[in-house]
């Protein structure tokens, strides 16, 4: 795996609970909001070199915790009667040992303290929104359609399907 030079850990649940968007797709479903944060994030993590580790809270929940990769993006799944802050606490200790640069996005106003005192930096929910909104501008940018007229007149099968099956099957495609 390659060495990361600087790694992002993310509060998840406060994420989703600090974008508009995301909120919103969280009220008709958390799965569905948890993937829409993983896709952005598995595009950040791609654009800025950062290594991103999404962390999110199942402190009510029974079981050991579990971790996996979702679109290159690190997921954890806190064990019981562990907090996501724990987790991420935890992690910042883990990898501060390391030569590189801690940053935390989450808006805990206690934990923002905590991962300070550790060495790490912090981003607000909003402030990693509004990067994460720069990075896509930047990307649109970068990516221009052809000019009209200039190569083929096809139109491609993802010009014709709904944005929310382009969004499955994206998200199948990078599982």
């Amino acid at each position: 795996m390659k060495d990361w030079r600087d790694v992002l850990l993310v509060d998840g649940y406060n994420m989703i609970g600090g974008w508009p968007e995301l909120a919103e797709l969280s009220r008709s479903g958390m799965q569905e909001a948890r993937d829409r944060l993983l896709d952005l994030l598995a595009d950040y993590q791609a654009y800025s070199g950062r290594r991103v580790i999404a962390v999110f809270d199942a402190y009510r929940v029974p079981g050991l915790g579990r971790s996996f990769v979702q679109g290159k993006v690190q997921v954890y799944f806190t064990k019981e009667k562990e907090t996501a802050d724990e987790c991420i606490e935890r992690l910042v200790g883990e990898y501060s040992h390391r030569r590189r640069q801690i940053y935390v996005a989450t808006s805990d106003s206690t934990e923002q303290h905590v991962i300070f005192a550790q060495g790490a930096l912090r981003l607000s929910a909003r402030e990693l929104r509004l990067e994460v909104e720069e990075m896509q501008r930047e990307v649109k940018k970068t990516i221009r359609p052809p000019a009209p007229g200039a190569g083929s007149s096809r139109h491609s099968l993802e010009e014709k399907l709904p944005p929310d099956v382009r969004r499955r099957l994206e998200n199948w495609r990078r599982q």
